[in-house]
This record gives structure tokens, sequence and C-alpha cells, in this order.
């Protein structure tokens, strides 16, 4: 029997499960529920969610970035411990690059913490089948910016690739 997992932009009626979602997937930082609600309705081009029946168990929050049209900025991947291993976050990267009428992206910027293997994973992986370079450099440095209370956090920066 296949496991068909569905893959579709999120909707404002979403935000309430993304936001569970995300709290069940340390180290992911959690937001409140309306900055949930507000990626579900303004960045839903960029964004996926992803679906088992009729069970949330993935998300990808991303938007455009203003200065750079050419660039998908990854905030948040979210996958539920019942998908992990299924392949979930690299569908729904690829349902956010490959969407009709989806920006020209040549560019996928994000940021990691040294810690997070799964994520190192996901975005080399994707690197990699885009057949595109990796950078990682320190954006925001766990003294200067978060003042000891967060992890330093890497930009990654994949591309360019077509």
């Amino acid at each position: 029997m296949d496991i068909e997992i569905e893959f579709r932009p999120p909707k404002s009626e979403d935000g309430a499960q993304v936001y569970d979602l995300i709290d069940q997937c340390p180290p992911l930082d959690t937001n409140s529920l309306y900055c949930n609600l507000l990626q579900c309705c303004h960045f839903s081009d960029t964004s996926v969610t992803a679906w088992l029946e009729s069970s949330l168990v993935g998300f990808i929050s991303g938007y455009q970035l203003p200065n750079r049209e050419n660039t998908l900025f990854v905030w948040q991947v979210a996958v539920s411990e019942q998908a992990r291993g299924m392949g979930v976050a690299s569908g729904m990267m690829k349902s956010i690059l490959n969407r009709p009428g989806s920006p020209d992206f040549s560019f996928i910027e994000t940021t990691i913490t040294a810690a997070n293997q799964a994520s190192w994973s996901l975005f080399e992986r994707l690197a990699d089948q885009l057949n595109a370079d990796m950078h990682r450099s320190v954006i925001f440095d766990e003294k200067k910016h978060f003042n000891g209370q967060h992890d330093s956090e890497f930009l990654v920066r994949i591309g360019p690739f077509n």
C-alpha cells in the first residue's frame, strides 16, 4: 500500500494546525498563532502544507526576499514525527519550486543552527539535487545578536540553479 502525501499551499484555516505542528517540532522556535495565520495567508504562494489523509504532517514557511526577487527565503521546515523519513521535507521544497505560477527563483536562503542536523541534511541534499553551490556564514551570532539566549544562526545560500 502506497502512502500518498498531498502538498498544497496553506490557507488561513490551517494556521492553528501549523502552530501546533511547529510546537511539536523542537528545536524550531514557536511563533505566535497570529504569525502562523499571517504566514498561511500572506505567504501562501511561497509556503506549503503536507497532508497525510486529513492530518497536517508538514509545513514550510517561505517568502520571496523583497530586495532579491530571485531568492526564496525558507523560514521554517516542520515535519511531524509520524511522517519523518518519508521524504516529506524534500517533497515540500520541490512543491514550492515547481508550483505553476511560482516566482522564478534561482537562489534559496535559510538559517540553521549548528546542531540542527536534519536541516543541514535537507539543504545539502537539495543543493545536490539542484546541482548548485551551497555557502554558509554566521548571520546572527549567539552573543552579539541573541544575548547568549539562542545558538548562532548560519545563513545558508544555495544557488544559482535553474
